[in-house]
């Protein structure tokens, strides 16, 4: 690597004007060979010298310059966006991983929406995330989700995500409605969205692998979306069903998710209050109680190990989970009742 002695040789070789001012360690002012001062103040984007060739010699300054318009509320200058229209497609020679790195800023930098918006407006959206760009004109019924289609409303619900904001569940926000596309249909009734989150999960998957999240990531993100569903039915869940639903690892991410999703559509926050409130009122140790018996005291008990064991111990954690049972003796009694020999 060669390093050049002279502040303008190397200031020319940097991305865009704002981040090309120097500050001499001697004299303490600031060299602005570029006009990065200027650029700073209107609040502009700018690609330093011929922006074809700042982006050829690395093409992930185009998400860059989304990022930072994003981010700090600026415009992308009209040569400078005009080349990223032109070489959006070559975003594919990036590797994955930075790829996936410099949207998740996106993401999380509390400026969203407006990126995405901008991806769109670029053309990179749909060279990284096909998916998401698919959203777009996919409307959605009116009655459930007047904000507009799914590309609106997925937007919308990331502009209401907390901030800052877990990765996963920002991803797990862009993800949530991913099979919409690919199972929209106009019933006599309705229009709907059959298996969308089963549908849903399948893409979230082979996006998370493309982008190389890593597993743990993976698993969350998929799980939001795998679940998000399931909120619409929580006032109609046993007692039992809605603690393992609220001890799902990482609870706070799928309500924190609920919320945004329902700020977005509907704006009707009950459901989030109601689990808000319930996770205060019961104990930890009630959601997720030791267990009162286990396949050891079963064979003890003399029953035969096997795939019934499952189903014998996951009814008892249920009734244990609705306080139908306190202790090892009434929960072997309940088994022997339930479940004979």
């Amino acid at each position: 690597m060669r390093f050049s002695q002279d502040p303008r040789k190397d200031v020319v070789r940097r991305d865009f004007t704002i981040n090309g001012m120097l500050l001499d360690p001697v004299s303490g002012n600031v060299l602005d060979f570029v006009g990065g001062r200027a650029d700073l103040e209107a609040k502009l984007i700018r690609a330093i010298g011929d922006p074809d060739r700042r982006f050829v010699e690395d093409k992930l300054r185009m998400l860059r310059a989304v990022r930072f318009a994003s981010r700090f509320e600026y415009e992308i200058e009209a040569e400078t966006l005009a080349a990223i229209q032109r070489r959006a497609r070559e975003i594919q020679a990036v590797s994955r991983e930075r790829v996936r790195d410099e949207l998740t800023k996106m993401l999380t930098e509390g400026q969203a929406r407006r990126a995405f918006l901008l991806l769109d407006e670029t053309g990179l959206l749909k060279e990284v995330l096909p998916e998401i760009s698919a959203m777009k004109g996919i409307a959605q019924p009116p009655e459930y989700h007047p904000e507009g289609d799914v590309f609106v409303h997925t937007l919308l619900l990331l502009e209401n995500l907390p901030y800052p904001c877990p990765p996963t569940l920002a991803w797990g926000g862009l993800l949530h409605d991913v099979g919409k596309p690919a199972t929209f249909r106009v019933a006599p009734d309705r229009i709907r969205f059959d298996r969308h989150v089963e549908v849903g999960v399948k893409i979230a998957e082979e996006i998370c692998e493309r982008l190389r999240f890593s597993n743990h990531d993976a698993a969350q993100v998929l799980a939001l979306v795998d679940n998000h569903m399931r909120f619409g039915h929580v006032s109609r869940m046993k007692e039992s069903t809605l603690k393992k639903f609220m001890r799902l690892p990482g609870f706070d991410q799928h309500l924190a998710l609920h919320r945004a999703d329902s700020l977005a559509s509907h704006r009707n926050l009950s459901t989030y209050h109601f689990l808000q409130k319930t996770l205060q009122e019961i104990p930890p140790e009630q959601i997720r109680p030791a267990a009162l018996i286990t396949g050891d005291d079963l064979i003890a008990a003399g029953y035969t190990p096997g795939p019934r064991f499952r189903e014998i111990l996951e009814t008892v954690e249920d009734a244990q989970l609705e306080g139908r049972l306190h202790s090892h003796a009434s929960a072997l009694e309940f088994v022997r009742r339930e479940f004979p020999v």
